[in-house]
């Protein structure tokens, strides 16, 4: 998927959420409107969901915007990750093999010089092509940290 087209299907995502958020919410006051405790009790409790939903809605766009920032920053740099060149599997996933080797190499550039955000963003790209979804974005905002304070330096 393009950039392009995925950004537009996070706008879209993001629209349909924000609509059934705003429904959701009109259930949580109609609740409380119907009086007594068990009911508004609930309300109250449907009205959370919400704001938590508005909450995740707002730092994952945040998110996507660092990387995205990082990304660009990489690119303009020539030192973005390229995984073209490794053998994939039918279903277009890099070869398990191929990925851990590749995030060996990864790792050792990090051991090499760890303050540096570039290389903890290529790890959290190589922990995404191993599967590791989890650690990939918890390297991934490591980078972000970094980078950020790279800025405030200048």
């Amino acid at each position: 998927m393009t950039p392009v087209r995925a950004r537009n299907l996070a706008v879209v995502l993001t629209a349909a959420v924000a609509v059934y958020l705003v429904l959701l919410a009109g259930r949580g006051v109609e609740l409380i409107r119907a009086g007594g405790p068990a009911p508004t009790l609930l309300g109250v409790g449907v009205l959370l969901l919400p704001l938590l939903g508005v909450w995740l809605l707002v730092s994952t766009w945040r998110s996507g915007a660092a990387i995205q920032r990082l990304s660009r920053r990489l690119a303009e740099e020539g030192g973005l990750p390229d995984v073209s060149g490794l053998p994939r599997r039918p279903s277009g996933r890099v070869d398990k093999a191929a990925a851990e080797e590749w995030f060996e190499q990864r790792k050792a550039e990090l051991e090499a010089d760890p303050d540096n955000w570039r290389h903890w963003y290529r790890l959290a790209y190589a922990y995404d092509i191993a599967g590791d979804r989890r650690r990939a974005r918890a390297t991934m905002r490591k980078a972000i940290e970094l980078e950020a304070a790279e800025r405030a330096q200048r």
